[in-house]
């Protein structure tokens, strides 16, 4: 089959690999459509975390191929791929924090992921999908299961202001989700004019643009004191900055984009203090994996109109570029294109 083989930082390529036989409870998966995000490109780049040589992707979804000695799945049924396994036994796992396990391992991470033909996965990974779940759905999955943990750690609450810091594929997720979860008000910050255009039509209260001017000021003007929440999506040390200084007294900060590791900001303690700060991060997805299926299912989430592209595995390295430079809310591979 052909796979994407990450082997080192800056070393990434389409290679031809011998499928194994299958173990207890495993299955194998014909992936039909991978997504690529930031941790992607941070884990390309040498800025995040991962054990090479893997083969990577981990927002993935397809078809049952061999259910091997499964008798929850049969071939041919449709499934999305939660990529998170957690040990079960580790102090985390046992009070329930498993996005936390100290043994996390990650398909597409850790373990050979989603950028092949197909792909081994324990059966236990695996969530059935609805037949009319579109491939564009399915590349979001994993990625809306993230942003169900954000808004939930994020405690948007009926009546709030809920300003969100970058407007790419998760900013846009969180925007639906924060207008579902009761905010009277969303305000995006974003530089790209066409995602602010797309956040207006997804029900943004306002779209700004930092390049206008002062955005604190801006934010202040429409809500007087400052956001209830401010949830930052963008994943840069000045954005992260900026959230902080958007929130109101007594206001609720979520750290969500992924930042390089490595990277600071300045932070003063008697203005936390002062102004009675919740400053909080919210880490991939425990136990919000079917929330999302159902969520795009039901069409309270939809991702319909985000701009995406579409590329067969030996396109990887446009479809990096295009992601990175954000000319697209999602580059997707379609292996068996």
């Amino acid at each position: 089959m052909k796979a994407v083989l990450f082997d080192k930082p800056h070393s990434l390529n389409v290679v031809s690999r011998d499928l194994r036989t299958l173990r207890n409870g495993e299955i194998l998966v014909k992936v039909e459509t991978c997504g690529i995000c930031g941790t992607d490109l941070h884990i390309v780049e040498g800025t995040s975390r991962s054990t090479p040589p893997v083969i990577l992707g981990h927002e993935y979804a397809g078809i049952v191929a061999d259910a091997g000695n499964v008798r929850n799945l049969v071939p041919g049924q449709k499934i999305a791929v939660d990529p998170n396994i957690s040990c079960g036994v580790c102090y985390y796992c046992r009070r329930g924090l498993i996005n936390l396990c100290e043994n996390l391992l990650a398909l597409g991470v850790d373990i050979d992921g989603g950028m092949a033909e197909h792909c081994i996965i324990p059966w236990k990974q695996a969530y059935a999908i609805p037949d009319e779940m579109s491939l564009r759905q399915s590349a979001f999955i994993e990625p809306l299961s993230c942003a169900v943990h954000g808004i939930d750690i994020a405690q948007v609450k009926h009546g709030d202001t809920v300003v969100i810091v970058g407007a790419g594929p998760i900013g846009l997720l969180m925007l639906q989700l924060a207008i579902h979860a009761g905010a009277a008000r969303v305000i995006v910050v974003e530089p790209d004019k066409g995602k602010r255009d797309l956040a207006h039509a997804l029900g943004a209260t306002a779209a700004l643009d930092p390049g206008d001017g002062d955005v604190e000021s801006a934010v202040r003007d429409l809500t007087g004191v400052g956001a209830d929440v401010v949830i930052e999506c963008a994943g840069k040390t000045e954005t992260c900055a900026l959230a902080i200084r958007l929130a109101r007294r007594g206001g609720r900060v979520e750290l969500f984009g992924v930042c390089p590791t490595g990277r600071t900001i300045p932070v003063e303690p008697h203005q936390v203090y002062f102004r009675e700060l919740s400053i909080v991060g919210s880490y991939v997805n425990p136990h919000t994996f079917d929330r999302a299926i159902s969520l795009l299912h039901s069409g309270v989430v939809t991702v319909d109109t985000f701009p995406v592209h579409l590329f067969p595995l030996e396109g990887i390295h446009d479809a990096l570029r295009i992601q990175r430079e954000g000319q697209s809310v999602k580059s997707i591979l379609q292996p068996q294109l």
